[in-house]
């Protein structure tokens, strides 16, 4: 069963899809599944859409919501910052919580890019309301590549506008400062449970190296799993299978 869904954050609605499994018996595993940076709930070639029905038929639970400026959520894009995303995480992990047929004790987070990063903190912030974790190409060097990227451009010149276009998002300046600022990996460091990294060895955006810093964290608790070939979002047939059938393999041992 697949429904559309809705929440209140931060003052904002947050529109999302949530799927549940047919013909249940008692409670079941569920997890939350956060975007990457300029994505949204279905994510690049509907990867989001397709791991949520594989889900479901593997009788797990799953919901995807749009950050707020983002998708079909309420606000803007240039108010969009990291920061405010992870409270928006908490208010779905929070939601996720109040349904009847959700296992409170087996709940999970699966994050893209920067979602990846977001679910890495909020799982650090609530290891005792999330089992596992799984993150796809995490981005926990978004300081690092925001400061990249901006390294042509006069911040104060930015700072003056409030926000800078790039490829028609309207980054905002609160969003600039505030990554750069951000040591994304200490605040994920506490958590304590199973993580499964899955980095492809061709990503031009995240590069892998900081799926093995995150290791460096996570030690034997960690596992990061190499798509040969693999660009940021895995965008073939081949690859999209791949990541899918890894991702609900480890999902389903951990909370089934």
């Amino acid at each position: 069963m697949q429904k559309a869904i809705e929440i209140q954050s931060r003052g904002l609605t947050l529109r999302g899809m949530m799927h549940v499994p047919d013909n249940r018996k008692g409670k079941v595993p569920a997890v939350a599944i956060f975007h990457g940076f300029t994505g949204h709930k279905m994510e690049s070639h509907f990867i989001f859409v397709k791991l949520s029905r594989a889900l479901e038929k593997n009788g797990i639970a799953s919901f995807r919501f749009d950050f707020a400026g983002s998708g079909e959520s309420d606000g803007e894009f240039r108010d969009m910052t990291i920061l405010g995303e992870l409270a928006d995480a908490n208010n779905i992990l929070d939601y996720v919580k109040t349904q009847e047929f959700v296992d409170l004790d087996k709940i999970g987070v699966i994050g893209l890019s920067m979602g990846g990063a977001v679910g890495s903190m909020l799982a650090s912030e609530r290891k005792d309301d999330i089992k596992t974790l799984c993150l796809w190409a995490p981005a926990g060097n978004m300081g690092e590549i925001i400061k990249e990227q901006m390294k042509d451009n006069n911040i104060d010149a930015i700072r003056k506008a409030g926000w800078v276009d790039i490829g028609g998002f309207c980054l905002g300046i609160d969003f600039i400062d505030e990554i750069i600022g951000l040591n994304i990996f200490e605040r994920a460091k506490n958590y304590d449970k199973n993580v499964l990294l899955i980095h492809g060895d061709k990503d031009q955006t995240v590069d892998i190296k900081t799926s093995n810093r995150y290791m460096e964290y996570y030690k034997d608790r960690g596992c990061l799993y190499v798509v040969k070939g693999g660009d940021h979002t895995f965008t073939s047939k081949a690859l999209e299978d791949e990541v899918i059938g890894k991702t609900v393999s480890f999902i389903t041992e951990e909370l089934k």
